[in-house]
């Protein structure tokens, strides 16, 4: 009984509403299971023939599918509420995990893909409305903060328990077990979801239906606020610099540099890069939700654009571990940079504008993405050191042109 008022008081600091905790879990669930497979697709691909263009080509549809499944993300979780739409788009996720794992053959990945990839995208307007409905503005950036820092559990451990995977049974039926797993514990997520979080309201309901959430981009494109575009503007730009290089980073590491490490050692990499994420992440949304926001999300670019060039200089292991000490800082002000998003956005349609700028952004990025196949064929210095560029370019538009939003403007 002591114990009780203390850990209500914890819990309402961090924002733990319980259908907030219905959220973080199946965020866990789903994404233990996807991560211990996700990371490994690059040498999984190559290992089943596709060749580095197939590398590419999953990581453009990464961004090209992202950016397609944000607004109609945004839309059915108005039109749905979030309970029924956060289900649905499990199912999604479920359908490719079945046939990724029936199916070993490099096109039938790529086909998975378009299910499983889709579930962080299409989901995640959904999450952030109810993270907004849930928690007053105050406690936003906590809330969104609380949600990236449980995505980063799956994400350090699931490539570990992959790569023990891949080293106990190869990589082809190492990944197709951990696929496997995947979909169980996408079942459970689905009950834990079920279970934990709240049904709308009657009156919200009601709300919902008489709004009638618009299914026209361009429309909300046009009510867009001007300090939103700016943001999105220089957010495209950084995310060239991560998507330029990103399904290479794993290829660098374990391929192409002088002493490649191994699939564990790998992971124990991605484990160091979600630890120092997770380190930040509370103290980080703290500060953010009783300050001005832009200098936390200038500083979250800034390690974005960072990354690419420590990398091409790192050829060993424990070189390798300070670069992704560097990688996980780029999460500094990532909750941040959501909870702008949402503030910024238009109140009647915050769920719907945050889709859509996921989907102009991801829509633009994904070229980046495709682009960064041929840019790994000429050289893997042409390819660190363009994102390199793209990250400066947006670093500094934001620094000078961006807007944020302080206490006092609430």
């Amino acid at each position: 009984m002591i114990q009780q008022p203390g850990i209500r008081r914890l819990a309402e600091f961090l924002g733990l509403r319980r259908s907030i905790v219905g959220v973080l879990g199946m965020a866990v669930l789903v994404g233990m299971g996807e991560k211990m497979a996700e990371r490994f697709l690059p040498i999984y691909l190559l290992s089943l023939g596709g060749g580095s263009l197939s590398v590419g080509l999953l990581n453009g549809l990464d961004n090209l599918l992202s950016a397609l499944y944000s607004f109609p993300g945004g839309y059915l979780s108005e039109r749905l509420g979030a309970k029924r739409a956060l289900l649905l788009f499990n199912l999604v996720a479920m359908a490719g995990f079945v046939l990724v794992m029936v199916i070993p053959s490099w096109p039938a990945v790529i086909f998975g893909a378009v299910f499983f990839l889709s579930w962080t995208a299409i989901s995640l307007p959904g999450t952030m409305g109810l993270v907004a409905a849930a928690l007053p503005e105050g406690k936003r950036t906590m809330g969104v903060t609380m949600h990236s820092l449980v995505r980063r559990v799956p994400m350090a451990l699931g490539p570990v328990i992959g790569g023990l995977c891949i080293g106990t049974w190869g990589i082809e039926s190492g990944v197709r077990v951990a696929f496997g797993v995947a979909l169980a514990l996408a079942v459970v997520s689905a009950v834990f979801q079920h279970v934990l979080i709240e049904d709308d309201p009657p009156g919200r309901r009601r709300d919902r239906a008489a709004r009638k959430p618009s299914g026209n981009p361009v429309r909300l494109f046009r009510e867009m606020p001007v300090s939103l575009r700016r943001l999105l503007i220089s957010d495209i730009l950084v995310r060239f610099c991560e998507q330029i290089p990103y399904a290479f980073v794993v290829v660098w590491c374990m391929k192409t540099i002088a002493r490649p490490v191994t699939a564990l050692e790998f992971g124990i990499l991605t484990t160091i890069e979600m630890a120092t994420a997770v380190l930040i992440y509370i103290p980080v949304a703290y500060l953010a939700d009783r300050s001005e926001k832009k200098p936390f999300v200038v500083a979250t670019f800034v390690f974005f654009t960072a990354f690419p060039l420590v990398l091409y200089f790192c050829r060993t292991f424990a070189a390798l571990a300070a670069v992704f000490v560097v990688r996980g800082l780029k999460e500094f002000g990532e909750p941040t940079r959501k909870a702008l998003i949402m503030e910024l956005a238009p109140q009647e349609t915050k769920v719907s504008t945050f889709g859509l700028y996921y989907l102009l952004r991801d829509l633009v990025v994904s070229v980046a993405a495709f682009g960064g196949a041929f840019l790994w064929e000429i050289s893997p210095a042409t390819n660190f050191l363009a994102a390199f560029g793209c990250g400066v370019a947006g670093t500094l538009w934001f620094a000078f042109c961006g807007q944020g939003i302080g206490p006092e403007n609430r």
